[in-house]
């Protein structure tokens, strides 16, 4: 469908469609809304997808602002915009679609036949394939993690896309760190990382990677700013729009990454903030119960950089306190 679209818009120009994923009950469409932004001359396709998950709204702001801000006049190539690849989420305020409660993120490449989930997973992945030079998924953290902008690319033996060239590509987002995910290893969390959108892209040789957005569940201005920002000097790059983009010299790159577990519940209290490095056995948080008393000092025995840390100060057993790196490097990036 977009290819076709594209093909048939004339230069310059902008169109409004939406990908069909099916019906509910009442027949409703299940659709995608989709921008394609059309430039002047031929060239590359960047592909924002501005979210998977129902309740990460920042990127959902940061794809719509991207379409406003873009002159097809003054592009080369295209910008094809997909606010939400998860409507039925976003429509319901949570991560899930409420049909199936399936990770959008899990689901990629996706399946004509399946769930509600993996039939928007197919609808999307289907168009991406087809035309994208280069996918950015915007992300956010949970609504109850306070977070710094960062960035999400992965890695695999025998990938086509260098990964000298994704840690450039998110330097333009100006992240607190750059986390490098290698699959094949076990994640932070239980779920198929091979079905993210990111590295679906990267099996078909389209260089992608994600960017996280700061907290769930709200508007943050200044991260939407960044994330724009970041994706026209990403559009430079791709020789969509003129201009040469500016890159760092160096990011910070993030080779080992965990979420740190309590054993028990009660309070948690921190003043530790996203980006702060906390040396080894120093508290990150306590944890109190209802008396007052001390349970315990929240701590891990090596040093660490806090990327999300909680707000929310109800746990219990099991629950996620804070996000965190456990090693990392200065990785030169290429000009």
């Amino acid at each position: 469908m977009i290819s076709e679209l594209l093909k048939k818009m004339r230069p310059g120009t902008i169109a409004h469609e939406r990908l069909r994923v099916g019906t509910m009950s009442s027949g409703m469409v299940i659709s995608i809304p989709v921008t394609i932004v059309k430039g002047r001359s031929d060239g590359a396709c960047l592909w924002v997808n501005g979210q998977v998950h129902g309740n990460e709204l920042n990127g959902v702001v940061a794809a719509v602002e991207l379409g406003r801000r873009l002159k097809p006049e003054s592009m080369s190539g295209s910008v094809v915009i997909t606010p939400t690849a998860n409507p039925l989420g976003l429509d319901n305020h949570t991560k899930t679609a409420p049909q199936d409660l399936q990770d959008l993120d899990q689901a990629f490449p996706g399946n004509a036949g399946g769930l509600t989930t993996n039939q928007m997973a197919h609808a999307l992945f289907s168009e991406v394939k087809s035309v994208a030079s280069c996918l950015v998924n915007l992300h956010t953290m949970g609504s109850i993690h306070d977070s710094k902008p960062y960035c999400v690319y992965k890695v695999y033996g025998g990938g086509a896309v260098a990964e000298e060239k994704l840690l450039r590509m998110t330097s333009y987002f100006e992240p607190s760190v750059s986390c490098r995910m290698d699959i094949g290893g076990a994640g932070e969390l239980p779920g198929n990382i091979a079905g993210a959108l990111d590295y679906q892209c990267l099996l078909v040789g389209i260089p992608a990677f994600m960017v996280e957005l700061g907290q769930g569940s709200w508007y943050t201005p200044e991260n939407v700013e960044l994330a724009v920002s970041g994706l026209m000097k990403l559009a430079q790059e791709l020789g969509i729009l003129e201009g040469t983009p500016q890159a760092g010299s160096e990011v910070r790159r993030v080779t080992a990454r965990q979420w740190v577990i309590l054993k028990e519940g009660g309070l948690f209290l921190s003043t530790r903030k996203p980006g702060e490095t906390i040396p080894a056995n120093q508290a990150i948080g306590q944890v109190l119960d209802m008396h007052g008393r001390t349970v315990c000092d929240v701590t891990l025995p090596k040093d660490c950089i806090i990327i999300g840390i909680r707000r929310d100060p109800v746990v219990h057993s099991g629950d996620r306190v804070a996000f965190v790196a456990t090693h990392w490097d200065s990785a030169a990036l290429q000009k």
